[in-house]
This record gives structure tokens, C-alpha cells and sequence, in this order.
């Protein structure tokens, strides 16, 4: 039988006032091992609370294994309400683990219940990434072939930035709306955190999208950028004046910039194509933004890029930026 709290209230006492464990285990008429068992389970710093001790043991009866994790209330709840946040099931996955120490629930499980028959008239594969009962193949945006001046290749950056061993270097797109012409979206993600920082702009004009550039980095450092060979990035070099060292990817191999890429994929989620950014506002796309800088990424080891981001800034000893 389980220790009780009264129990565990006793427990304390007599652990603080020097009793044995064989000593408590005959006031309580327990077995030694059973005590000895939950002094070990749910010790306190070099002693023994009641309170913490039941804390631990209410913690570990949420995330107790069941013959299926999802007949887990608490599991199912916390699975259902962020599917709804638009989370992905490996992104629940994995901050489960985080949180809890140890596997809850596994992102296939999830899918397999999202999609199994039982469930189809919940709908539940709505909320999962392309909305889309079934898988499809991913194809690449082409890149138009246009003449960038001074153009350095990616692949004359150094190796650092692509093993992300150092914060400050981006890769930046536009994310076009309904019209070919008009109103876009800038975004620059940075490669180590993968934080993302989108501004909506009047054109993909290379005079707009560079005060964009500008605007983003003024607010946190950058070291280099990387780019795609669209006529918007055409004013690159003004970024060099600014100390920021620009690439460019081979056309057509958009997993060049996966990053970035990636990242653009999460907006699509709540801006689809063809979507017009005619009346996007910019506090729309910044509530946008929260939710995805606020969401955990396996690569970040189910942290957020917003805490990345808050780690590195601590490191060099920048504050961080109120826009932000």
C-alpha cells in the first residue's frame, strides 16, 4: 500500500529528529524498504517535506503510464489543447519528456490516433502542420535566375555557420502574398536559435526589403546573412558597409537555406498561399511570430527559439530588445 500523507507528515517529523529507518518503519508498522524507498524517492535537498515529498508523487501520478498514453486524461488534455496551439505532435513529444524526465508519449502515437478511424470525425488532422489527411510531397519555390552585384557564394562561408557554433548569422526571404506585386512579408531567421523576426513591407522591392534588414538589425547583432538570388536582395551591400557579411545559395536549392525555409512554412501555416497581406497588420504578423518563437523545436532540445535566443543574449551581455 502507498505511503499516505498523514504518513508522510510523520515521516518528516521523525527523519528530522534523527529516527532510523527501521525505527519509523515500526511506528508506522511498514516494511524498512518501503520507507527506505520513499526517503530515496522523495528526498528534499538532505531531508525530508511532507509536502514536497506528496508534490512529487501527485507529478508523477499525471504522468503515470497507462495501458495507452491517451487514455491518460491529463496526457489526452495536454495533447488536445496543443495540437490546438498549432504544435506539432513531435514538438508535445518532446516537451513532455523535458518537463516530466523520461518518454510520456511518442510523436507516432499521436499521429496514429490523429488519423486513425475511431477519431476522424473529431477532424483532429486539421490542427497538424498542411492540414492534410494524407502526407504529400514537398516540392521546392524555384528562385528566378537574376544578376546580384558582388554576389559571394555560400559556399565561401566559413564552417562555423553551418555547424551553428555561433550566434549573429541569418538566412532572409520574402513571403509573397496573393499578388505577385504588392504588399510582402521579410523574414530573417537566426541559424543557432532558429528565432524568427518578420516584418511586413509595402513591395519586394530591394529598397524595402533593405530597410527591413536594417530595421531587424539594428534591434539584435548580426554577423552574416544568407540569402536566395532574388532581385530584392540586389542592395546586399549596404549590409556590408553595416559590418554584415552577405551569401547567396545556388539557385534552385532552396535546402540551402533549410532554415529559413522551414520557418516560412510555420507562417504559411496561419497565412496560406494566396492569402493578401493588403490588410495584414503588423501586430497581426507579431502575434504570429510569438506563437512560433514560443513554440519548442526537437533541435533546440524542445526548448523555444525565444529561450535560445535569451541564453545567447545573456552570453555576450546584450539586453534584450523591447520589440522583441
Amino acid at each position: 500500500m502507498q505511503i499516505q500523507p498523514n504518513e508522510q507528515d510523520k515521516i518528516a517529523v521523525w527523519f528530522g529528529s534523527g529516527l532510523s529507518v527501521r525505527e519509523i518503519s515500526r511506528h508506522l508498522d511498514r516494511n524498512p524498504s518501503t520507507i527506505c524507498r520513499e526517503l530515496k524517492r522523495n528526498r528534499f535537498g538532505d531531508g525530508y517535506v511532507a509536502i514536497h515529498a506528496q508534490t512529487l508523487v501527485n507529478k508523477r501520478k499525471i504522468v503515470s503510464r497507462h495501458r495507452h498514453p491517451l487514455k491518460n486524461a491529463l496526457v489526452y488534455s495536454y495533447v488536445l489543447e496543443k495540437l490546438k496551439e498549432s504544435w506539432t505532435p513531435e514538438q508535445i513529444s518532446g516537451r513532455l519528456e523535458l518537463e516530466n524526465g523520461r518518454s510520456i508519449i511518442c510523436r507516432e502515437t499521436i499521429y496514429a490516433y490523429v488519423h486513425k478511424d475511431e477519431t476522424k470525425d473529431k477532424r483532429l488532422w486539421e490542427y497538424l502542420t498542411l492540414k492534410r489527411k494524407k502526407r504529400k510531397k514537398k516540392y521546392g519555390r524555384k528562385v528566378t535566375r537574376v544578376r546580384i552585384p558582388n554576389r559571394v557564394s555560400i559556399h565561401l562561408r566559413d564552417e562555423s555557420i553551418e555547424t551553428r557554433e555561433t550566434f549573429g548569422h541569418y538566412e532572409g526571404d520574402s513571403v509573397i502574398g496573393r499578388q505577385t506585386k504588392g504588399r510582402v512579408i521579410h523574414t530573417e531567421v537566426e541559424k543557432k536559435t532558429r528565432y524568427l523576426q518578420a516584418i511586413v513591407i509595402d513591395s519586394k522591392s530591394a529598397t524595402d526589403t533593405l530597410e527591413a534588414q536594417k530595421q531587424i538589425f539594428t534591434e539584435l547583432p548580426a554577423k552574416t546573412v544568407t540569402m536566395d538570388n532574388g532581385l530584392e536582395f540586389t542592395k546586399h551591400e549596404e549590409l556590408n558597409r553595416l559590418g554584415i557579411k552577405t551569401f547567396f545559395a545556388d539557385p534552385y536549392c532552396s535546402g540551402q537555406r533549410g532554415t529559413n525555409e522551414n520557418t516560412n512554412g510555420l507562417i504559411r501555416r496561419y497565412l496560406p498561399k494566396k492569402t493578401s497581406f493588403d490588410n495584414l497588420a503588423q501586430t497581426e504578423l507579431d502575434d504570429i511570430v510569438f506563437e512560433i518563437n514560443n513554440r519548442p523545436k526537437k533541435v533546440l532540445k524542445f526548448s523555444t527559439p525565444f529561450e535560445a535566443l535569451q541564453k545567447e543574449l545573456s552570453i555576450i551581455g546584450i539586453a534584450f530588445p523591447n520589440r522583441m
